[in-house]
């Protein structure tokens, strides 16, 4: 499964945790990232995470073009909604496509860690 990973500058830390937390289902699956968010995660675990730009440079677009051709099976988006971002419209445009897409997304550590487990328990299976 494509597994596409994105982090607010806030939320960094906690993708890191996640990853390391769930390392083994991860791990077993194929890890898409902007690009800082990637650096971040190999930085603390030996995943393999194809890098895209960073999100502000075209990283999210990158991801939201995977969405729009079918290739990312499930998407985690640990973002801070308190946080004005002048990208703000480009980070609404990849929930409206997971949208459109009937791609799975988590865009908080509560629905992330339940998409996890249900990739390791092989529910999204019926993505492929």
């Amino acid at each position: 499964m494509n597994v596409g990973l994105i982090a607010h500058n806030s939320k960094k830390k906690l993708m890191q945790d996640f990853c390391i937390a769930y390392k083994s289902i991860l791990g077993r699956n194929k890890l898409y990232a902007t690009a800082t968010t990637g650096r971040f995660i190999e930085e603390v675990t030996d995943l393999n995470i194809h890098k895209f730009l960073p999100g502000h440079l075209g990283g999210r677009q990158q991801i939201a073009a995977q969405i729009t051709n079918n290739a990312m099976d499930m998407v985690i988006f640990l973002r801070n909604p308190e946080e004005q971002l002048p990208h703000e419209p480009d980070v609404n445009d990849i929930i409206k496509l997971c949208d459109l897409y009937n791609i799975p997304i988590a865009t908080n550590i509560a629905t992330a860690e339940l998409l996890v487990l249900a990739l390791g328990n092989g529910d999204l299976e019926w993505r492929e």
